[in-house]
Parts: structure tokens; sequence; C-alpha cells
């Protein structure tokens, strides 16, 4: 069993994706971990260039879909497939900094809050476009009051949570901009930690505003019934 497996969702990052492993690689960890990239069907050549790494870095695990099926897919598929205990989710565009993942894991672990499941990175000095990091702030507020899920950044891609607690939530498509308010639906607590912020080198967004702004709209109001509907089951005891 590993200790921790970080999960990379990638489409379309040839020109990252290798220097981030590299990157997790060059971390040193003391603890059993796992690198899991899974390709979101790229056109480009990301699976390829990340398997090239597999003899130098023995803790690369990748996957690749059949069909481009998106972020949350991918990050499903690879918690799915993941040996560890702890999860970390990081963006494959290297915009994530994997020196913040050693912080985060120990904020989880040493934590005297039984019922934390979730630690959310908080990207509080953002390297983007004036343009996406406004429309982040205001998708984040409107979720924020919606949802009151009370995390400043549910859009970064950087987050620590324990694997067993993100099998028990409901999957559905963009899912992953929501995690800190389904693991609180299920009765967990989330706090969030400031991370860096790098800019993007090589490629570009796989998202706009426009579809953004309307897909959140549709789930937002989605994980809102989710949240009406769900139901804490606490047990007693067993024999």
């Amino acid at each position: 069993m590993k200790h921790l497996s970080i999960v990379i969702p990638a489409y379309n990052e040839a020109d990252n994706i290798c220097a981030l492993i590299k990157e997790i690689k060059q971390l040193n960890l003391d603890y059993s971990y796992e690198i899991i990239v899974v390709d979101d069907a790229s056109s480009d050549s990301t699976y390829n260039n990340a398997l090239a790494l597999k003899p130098v870095v023995p803790e690369l695990r990748l996957i690749q879909h059949e069909t481009t099926s998106g972020q949350s897919a991918a990050v499903a598929t690879g918690i799915e497939y993941a040996e560890g205990k702890f999860i970390a989710t990081m963006d494959g565009d290297g915009q994530n900094n994997p020196a913040d993942i050693p912080g985060l894991l120990d904020t989880l672990m040493n934590s005297s809050n039984s019922k934390l499941r979730m630690v959310a990175g908080f990207r509080k000095k953002r390297n983007d476009p004036a343009w996406r990091i406004i429309s982040s702030k205001i998708a984040n507020s409107i979720r924020g009051f919606l949802l009151g899920d009370q995390t400043p950044d549910t859009g970064c891609g950087l987050k620590l949570f324990y694997r067993s607690a993100f099998l028990k939530l409901p999957f559905f498509d963009h899912m992953h901009r929501f995690l800190p308010a389904l693991i609180q639906m299920q009765g967990g607590d989330v706090v969030s930690v400031e991370v860096s912020h790098r800019s993007r080198i090589h490629g570009v967004s796989k998202y706009g505003t426009l579809n953004r702004l309307w897909v959140g709209i549709i789930d937002i109001i989605g994980v809102s019934w989710l949240r009406l509907r769900s139901k804490k089951i606490e047990i007693r005891r067993c024999a």
C-alpha cells in the first residue's frame, strides 16, 4: 500500500508533463508514493513523453483514456487505480508547485480535527491573465454564497484528501470544482491553505470564460440539490 498517490489529469500537455514529473521526483519524499498521470486521450504526445520517463521514475504510473472525457473523469480514474491512503491532485500544466504537497499532507495528517478530510489549495497570488483571475473570483464568490463551503479557491487543482472520502462521493462531470462542498455534504471538514501559483510556460488553457459560466450555473444547481437530498449516516457500533 502506498502512502500517497499524486494524481495528475493531463490533456495536451506534452510540453509540460515531463518537467512536472521530474519536479515531483526531485522532492525526495521520505514516504512511499506514486505518481499517476491520466492522459485524457490527448491529441499530442503527452502519453509517450511521460512514458519515456518510466525507466528513471519507477514511481510513475500511466493511464490513458480511450476518448476525451474531461478533467473530473481523469481525476476519478486516477483515484480509482491509486494505491495510496492519501490523494494529492494537481493540474498537468505545471502551474501548481509540487513543493506545496508535503505541507498539505502534514496539515491533514497532524490535524487534531478527527473530521478533517481535505486540505484545499488557495492560490492567493495567481499568475494568470487578469480576465481569468476576475472570472475565477466571481465564480468562487457565487459558489461560496450558494453552497456555503467556506473555500476561497475551489478551482485550485492542488488538493490533498483521503482516498476513502472521495470514493464515497457521487460522480458527475465537473465535480472536481465542487469537491470541498461534496466532502462537507458527507460530514467531512475542509480547510484551505495558501499555495504558490506559477505562470503557464507552454500550451494554452483548456477552459474559456463563457463555457465555464453556463456549465457552472447548472452544476451549482445540481450540487445544491444533492446537498438538500443527502443524508449523513453515522455508525454507532458493529460486531
